[in-house]
């Protein structure tokens, strides 16, 4: 699936960007932590992308690249809580703060908010930190900042600075911006009473889950081999308990299994459990299968079928993150837009796991939520409608497309199906394409959510060819 990828305001002024920090040698864990945020910041670059690397390349690991680990993504994850105790600490706007500055201000923030940290240690680190490359006056701010801070705790900082309605404050205290708190409230419905459950799950680091490549390896053995645990839904999944970087694994290493949500493996397993209309030709096809997870899974299963996968993918590069992660499996690539691919039509199953927001995957990106913008919405739901009605072109007559989204807004999920069965399209019932998975509501689609599954927020729609 491909991300919108449209850059937000970006938070700290328009002086001229400062060269990138560079290791003191004084306190590892924070420095990285810190140059985290300064890329997520100043390059609109990932943190899950960043911090592996850093962390690599200054050899840090055990207890210092745990520590690294928390305060990169909880200050990410946390940024428009901070920034809103931030703004009441200053006497200037944030907009106005230096970002390399408001970077050691945020992390530093951070563990006095949302740590056990000591105070003491929280506000001496980070002055340091601003010392070291920011010089004597910016430690003096940071220090004064900090302590004003400290002065409360988190509860107290958002009885004061939350907006009056219910909504207001149930996002600023998990921090999440207000319209993607709205919009998960409006993909609950009825159950609408469990938004707190969904943004505190939200807002908390999840595990990692791995999947194991069918036919080369069992979920038990993956689970052995790495000291985590089996997943609860799909038969494919291993929820690490340990911290760590997955990539490091013996089983990653040797392609034996990957990094991949619970929920996804679940959207792939039900492109293959899908009951068909006349025998299965094994002509299976992923409509956008960038960076590959889904693709290689499906691979997988077809494979030992003896079928093959068709994976359409318009970026070079993405494309060739297909090939890597579905290397020695029956996958071809194509690199064509999804919409007119260029593919003979009769295809047995079809995955169409479209660009989206996003929103369902928050807990997984923690930058994500303050670069999602409600007006990119609109533009992703007719790639979505028009991707979907490419598919069900290509799809043979008894054979189905399954639709997906790493996001419950209903514009992307419900009112997208909603469209291509005004059109004609033929919706089945999707619930039993996840079995023995529990809480999924009245049909026919399917929506996963963290607080109920332990997932992504994934939304699944089958059809009929």
């Amino acid at each position: 699936m491909t991300e919108s990828r449209r850059p937000a305001r970006r938070t700290g002024g328009t002086r001229r960007p400062r060269p990138a920090p560079v290791p003191t040698g004084g306190d590892p864990a924070r420095e990285v932590a810190r140059d985290v945020l300064t890329a997520v910041r100043a390059r609109d670059a990932y943190a899950n992308l960043v911090l592996p690397g850093l962390l690599r390349e200054r050899k840090i690991s055990g207890r210092d690249a745990a520590l690294a680990t928390e305060l990169a993504y909880g200050t990410c994850r946390a940024q428009g809580l901070l920034d809103a105790v931030l703004e009441d600490c200053t006497d200037r706007p944030l907009a106005d703060v230096d970002g390399a500055l408001l970077d050691v201000l945020r992390l530093g923030a951070y563990q006095l908010l949302r740590t056990r940290i000591g105070a003491h240690a929280a506000v001496s680190t980070s002055v340091d930190l601003a010392r070291a490359t920011l010089g004597q006056a910016r430690a003096g701010f940071v220090n004064a900042v900090l302590r004003k801070v400290g002065r409360q705790d988190e509860a107290a900082w958002v009885a004061q600075l939350a907006p009056d309605d219910e909504l207001g404050r149930l996002a600023l205290t998990h921090a999440h911006p207000r319209w993607i708190a709205e919009a998960f409230r409006d993909a609950l419905g009825a159950d609408a009473g469990e938004l707190e459950e969904v943004l505190r799950a939200d807002d908390t680091r999840p595990a990692v889950h791995l999947v194991a490549r069918p036919g080369e390896i069992s979920a038990e053995e993956l689970a052995a081999v790495t000291g985590g645990d089996a997943g609860p839904w799909s038969p494919y999944a291993v929820h690490l308990t340990d911290g760590g970087d997955p990539g490091q694994l013996d089983a990653v290493r040797e392609g034996l299994a990957g990094v991949q949500d619970e929920g996804s493996q679940l959207v792939a397993r039900a492109v293959s459990l899908a009951p068909l209309d006349g025998p299965d030709g094994l002509r299976w096809l992923d409509l956008c299968a960038g960076p590959g997870g889904k693709a290689a899974l499906l691979g997988a299963l077809a494979g030992i079928e003896g079928g093959r996968l068709d994976a359409v993918e318009p970026s070079e590069h993405r494309a060739g993150l297909v090939r890597r992660t579905a290397k020695d499996l029956p996958v071809d690539v194509h690199v064509a837009d999804g919409r007119d691919p260029g593919l003979e039509p009769g295809y047995d199953r079809i995955l169409v796991d479209a660009p989206c927001t996003g929103l369902g995957a928050l807990r997984r990106r923690p930058e994500a939520r303050w670069r999602r913008q409600p007006a990119g919405v609109a533009e992703l739901v007719v790639l979505q409608g028009e991707l979907l009605a490419s598919a069900l072109r290509l799809v043979r007559p008894g054979g189905v497309v399954v639709y997906a989204t790493c996001s419950p807004h209903r514009d992307e999920t419900t009112g997208v199906v909603a469209a291509a069965v005004a059109a004609g399209a033929v919706q089945l019932d999707a619930r039993p394409l996840v079995p023995g998975v529990p809480q999924l509501g009245d049909g026919p689609h399917v929506q996963l959510w963290p607080h109920r599954h332990g997932t992504d927020a994934m939304f699944l729609a089958a059809f009929r060819g």
